[in-house]
């Protein structure tokens, strides 16, 4: 296999907004992320990403870009920007980009010129219909609630938002917008940027003719899905993509890529195809959501969760990259999603981090996540900022789908506020992440989870996770190795092996609160096998599992 560095990288994931604030606002910022450079050093990891900070009226938490050339306020300045990219290299670390380019902003330059009129030179920027009589060109529902078409009186027409009314889709179909775009694009890897992540990538073409979509059971749109994502121009576009900035550099990419299967993902990331490197897929990510999509309170069967990631795992060896993670900026804490948030806190966070970090792929780490934070545990619905929380409680409670209690149950599992809570640096008040009111109330949690108390402490979940990191570097078996799967109907202990050039690897993750038995083979039962890590400070009889244990064996030294 074809070595490259953004496989053998670990990347580290910030939101801004919640990382560190350095000017006394209550809400993060760049010069906030140059100050805890060292902090991201000291833990061991490659590669930053950053989520969005460029200008934006911010109603999706910077994901609504009004200009892309420019850094938001909140946040700073390009000057800022420039320091903090310089700052980064200097540690050895590369820094990746947020792209979000399927849309921008409502008050981005292109969408004020493009509503005016039909005879704009930016009339076709955006995806215009005209509506059925008074009713919208379809019935789709938005991802974040309520009709995906709004009604713009100036043009007398409907624009398409597959997301926020404030976020109208770009028309990939203009070449002009998909000129400026590269344009862009290019100037920021001028800058010296070494990649981007690529928001909802996969939904740059749209598939006409457009027509009513299937309306689900208790929802009041259709989905719109079958237009939206995949589309047929999808591989051409980030193709020609490639041909224009890519591969003009030494990039790392990652596409998001809803709704991607592993033959779809083979055509996104394949090693041979000159689109990107790797993609996120949310197979996994999607295995606890019910007959109303992600608002249940319902966690996945371990069985579904290794047969998941073992089809990813042997479906793109060979062919394409996986990307490895659990948490990111619109997931609930993974320690309060698969782990266990109260007793077993610190096992349960880093057996997952142990499983997760074994397999073969590149692994990204959210912020808190090497922590083991966990969600917010907000009860009142005036905690909650998400639009997409705040929208979902509207429709679900207000159109009597599900009761109070219920709900809130659902948004303190599932909500993408859980993820955006201040990053808990120490026991001071705001837990050291401003001195004033944060934008977003810090979890209560912060006096015995942060930073501070752990950097102190040998035994941490930040000391473990620095460990995996430094194995990743030391056994290239780890990166590269084959993947296989054993005991696949366990559903307590999730056991797998990796080998490569003469090295094998035994995964053994026990994802219960109990005492738990696993067949180990043999061959990692004779006296030359090697523990690399272990949750426990010592490896108990083989095959006793002690609850939320995980350890990892290695022979062929």
């Amino acid at each position: 296999m074809e070595k490259a560095w953004w496989k053998e990288s670990v990347v580290y994931q910030i939101y801004p907004r919640s990382f560190c604030d350095s000017n006394h606002d209550g809400i993060g910022d760049i010069n906030g992320i140059i100050s805890k450079l060292d902090y991201l050093k000291e833990l061991g990891i490659d590669v930053i990403w950053l989520c969005p900070v460029y200008q934006s009226p911010n109603c999706d938490n910077g994901y609504d870009i009004s200009d892309y050339r420019s850094i938001m306020r909140d946040f700073g300045t390009m000057e800022d920007f420039d320091r903090l990219l310089s700052e980064v290299h200097k540690r050895g670390i590369r820094l990746i980009m947020d792209l979000v380019v399927n849309h921008t902003s409502d008050e981005h330059a292109w969408f004020c010129e493009s509503r005016k009129s039909e005879e704009n030179p930016y009339w076709d920027y955006y995806i215009w219909r005209e509506g059925k009589g008074d009713e919208p060109p379809t019935n789709w529902e938005s991802w974040f609630s309520g009709s995906a078409w709004t009604y713009c009186p100036e043009r007398k027409m409907y624009y398409l938002h597959v997301f926020a009314e404030k976020q109208p889709d770009l028309n990939w179909e203009n070449d002009r917008v998909r000129a400026e775009i590269y344009d862009m694009m290019n100037w920021w890897c001028k800058k010296g940027i070494d990649g981007f992540r690529m928001d909802v990538i996969s939904m740059i073409s749209k598939k006409e003719p457009f027509a009513d979509g299937v309306v689900e059971p208790g929802h009041q749109y259709g989905d719109l899905s079958p237009y939206v994502i995949h589309g047929p121009r999808v591989h051409e576009y980030l193709q020609e993509m490639n041909r224009e900035v890519l591969s003009r550099y030494d990039l790392m990419t990652v596409g998001e890529t809803a709704g991607v299967t592993v033959e779809e993902a083979k055509k996104y990331a394949g090693f041979q195809r000159h689109e990107l490197n790797m993609v996120f897929q949310f197979e996994l990510m999607d295995l606890d959501f019910g007959d109303k999509g992600k608002w249940n309170d319902k966690p996945p069967k371990l069985t579904a969760i290794k047969q998941v990631i073992s089809k990813w795992q042997t479906g793109l060896e060979g062919v394409a990259w996986n990307s490895l993670f659990w948490n990111n900026h619109d997931q609930p804490r993974i320690v309060s999603r698969f782990g266990d948030d109260g007793q077993y806190r610190e096992l349960s966070a880093k057996m997952l981090g142990t499983c997760l970090h074994m397999l073969q792929g590149t692994p990204y780490i959210y912020q808190g996540e090497e922590l083991g934070m966990t969600n917010a545990g907000f009860t009142r619905m005036d905690q909650y900022r998400d639009i997409e929380a705040l929208n979902a409680y509207r429709d679900f409670v207000g159109g009597g789908v599900y009761d109070h209690d219920y709900m809130m149950r659902c948004l303190a599992y599932k909500s993408r506020d859980n993820a955006r809570t201040p990053m808990q640096w120490d026991d001071s008040p705001y837990a050291g992440f401003s001195d004033v009111e944060p934008w977003i109330e810090v979890n209560s949690n912060y006096r015995q989870i942060n930073a501070a108390s752990q950097l102190a402490d040998p035994d941490s979940v930040f000391h473990y996770y620095q460990k995996l990191i430094r194995l990743r570097k030391q056994y290239p078996v780890i990166v590269y190795g084959h993947y296989e799967l054993l005991d696949a109907d366990n559903e307590a202990v999730f056991t797998y092996t990796r080998e490569y050039e003469g090295k094998k690897l035994l995964c053994v993750c026990n994802f219960t609160g109990e005492d738990q038995k696993a067949e180990l083979p043999a061959e990692f039962l004779a006296p030359g096998a090697k523990r690399l890590i272990g949750n426990y400070p010592e490896q108990g009889q083989p095959g006793d599992l002690r609850p939320w244990e995980a350890f990892v064996l290695l022979i062929g030294e």
